[in-house]
């Protein structure tokens, strides 16, 4: 088993990588959910629907979320009628947020959810929630606290953060089926190439999971989502800036101090200081045949 921990799209990229190369049934992938949200009365779970699409070939390429050969005509009447259409949310994509609120109000676990939802679209390897309870990630800037949805699409992550929450973390249980992969000694943990801050801390942020990584005692390997000091999408290389950290490979391998075993970074970039073997690999994924390069890298690594 490969225990793969991930965000939106970078993750996703390498996490399709990897189940080209793996049985489903050897590929367990764990979506962050301190991106989730009520938003028009639906519980959405971008991270996971992200994984979801992307394993399911139906994710659309060029937009970067959502899927493919999707409509419109809900957001268009929407506005019309003066709702809220910063989040946009296509006609076929709305579906399947509907049917994951209706299952929830209905008292089924997100695991559930998901796992059934994933399955039904064509996605094989098993993507399974960091936990079963609410995690919400909080951005704290000029104004204040606000939701990280708010800060990352309506406000376009244009506001300065000074401090990342992870709201209920503190209660949070882990995924039990993602506590029994790491006890069971899987063939590794991998930390997919996204956003330290907001994609892959929220899942370490719940308690037991970090022990449960670093006594698994299988190798961890990490993917930098840095290269050349810059993010290849998102805000990662801005957070560090903003967080008076100069951006660069090494400190993404930082923010995972004490986990790491492996660490895959872009040929060229210094890897001084990083406290994990260090692999040369590209890891600009722009084709299928470099996400599964990629992905084969990390498995000669485990």
């Amino acid at each position: 088993m490969i225990v793969a921990l991930s965000g939106g799209i970078g993750g996703a990229k390498l996490a399709l990588g990897l189940s080209h190369l793996l049985p489903p049934e050897e590929l367990l992938i764990v979506a962050n959910t301190g991106d989730d949200f009520e938003h028009l009365g639906l519980a959405i779970s971008p991270d996971i629907d992200t994984l979801t699409y992307a394993l399911a070939g139906l994710d659309n390429q060029e937009l970067g979320w959502g899927r493919r050969d999707e409509t419109w005509s809900f957001m268009e009447t929407l506005a019309g009628i003066g709702g809220e259409t910063w989040f946009r949310l296509g006609d076929r994509d709305l579906a399947l947020h509907v049917e994951r609120t209706r299952r929830l109000r209905a008292g089924e676990s997100l695991s559930t959810v998901t796992t059934d939802i994933a399955r039904r679209l064509g996605a094989r390897p098993r993507i399974l929630p960091m936990s079963d309870d609410p995690v919400r990630t909080r951005i704290r800037s000029d104004d204040g606290w606000i939701d990280f949805q708010h800060w990352f699409v309506r406000d376009q992550t244009r506001p300065p953060v000074h401090a990342i929450e992870f709201a209920g973390a503190a209660e949070a249980r882990p995924q039990p089926g993602l506590l029994a992969a790491l006890r069971a000694r899987p063939r590794a943990v991998v930390i997919c190439p996204s956003n330290p801050f907001i994609s892959i801390e929220p899942i370490l942020a719940v308690p037991g999971l970090r022990a449960a990584i670093a006594g698994c005692e299988a190798p961890v390997i990490a993917v930098s989502p840095i290269i050349a000091g810059q993010a290849v999408k998102g805000p990662t290389a801005r957070m560090f800036g903003q967080a008076g950290i100069a951006p660069s490979a090494a400190a993404a391998a930082a923010r995972y101090a004490g986990l790491l075993t492996h660490y895959v970074m872009e040929p060229g970039d210094d890897a001084t200081g990083i406290a994990a073997q260090v692999i040369h690999a590209p890891t600009l994924m722009r084709s299928l045949e470099d996400k599964v390069a990629l992905a084969r890298a990390v498995l000669a690594a485990a």
